[in-house]
């Protein structure tokens, strides 16, 4: 029997399934899991693994004279290079907003004054704030083996949005023009520390 974790990520992939706009190679297995999760450092939330259990969707290649956008994360073929970059978004988003537009994060503490410290300080913080791993280009859902259900955030530095209520949800909003803007409605709630701050 499916719990609901499982149902919500199956009832995601069916969603995306419909569109019609992917391919699907087959899913992956409790193996491949275990070889992502152990060389990455984090499980995936119970929605988001069995959205990836039932199938993975595979990027389009560009039309000639384009260039190559691979927006759904490779977790089967992807060099190791790519995957990490694309897990460290959100974190290496903060540092260029601490960088370049004085971000800070209040309960850090005061700023440094200094940039190159500042930097170093932000760092050593973020190392422990919840893993974010990728859906769909900048899309994110929260890390966690037996957690389900998060809203789906967008990531650009730290301008963050609620971008689906849940896996479910973000399938309608950013793949099926029929099911209208991306808003709020709903009142969804950020799940995990320091990002939900950011919102």
């Amino acid at each position: 029997m499916m719990n609901e974790g499982q149902r919500l990520g199956a009832e995601a992939a069916r969603r995306l399934a419909d569109t019609g706009l992917y391919a699907f190679e087959p899913g992956l297995s409790d193996a491949e899991f275990a070889r992502i999760e152990r060389e990455h450092g984090f499980e995936f939330a119970d929605d988001h693994r069995a959205f990836l259990a039932a199938g993975l969707p595979v990027n389009v290649p560009p039309e000639e004279g384009q260039t190559w956008s691979k927006p759904w994360p490779e977790w089967r073929d992807a060099e190791p290079d790519e995957l990490r970059s694309q897990l460290d978004w959100p974190v290496e988003g903060v540092l260029l907003s601490i960088e370049h537009s004085a971000f800070w994060y209040e309960p850090w503490g005061e700023r440094p004054t200094d940039d190159a410290a500042a930097l170093a300080t932000a760092r050593c913080r973020l190392e422990n704030v919840p893993i974010l791993v990728p859906v769909y280009a900048h899309r994110y859902l929260p890390a966690g083996r037996g957690s389900f259900g998060h809203p789906v955030l967008s990531m650009w530095q730290t301008d963050i949005i609620y971008y689906g209520q849940d896996l479910v949800d973000y399938m309608h909003r950013e793949f099926d023009d029929a099911w209208g803007d991306v808003d709020a409605s709903g009142d969804p709630q950020a799940s995990v520390g320091f990002w939900q701050d950011l919102i």
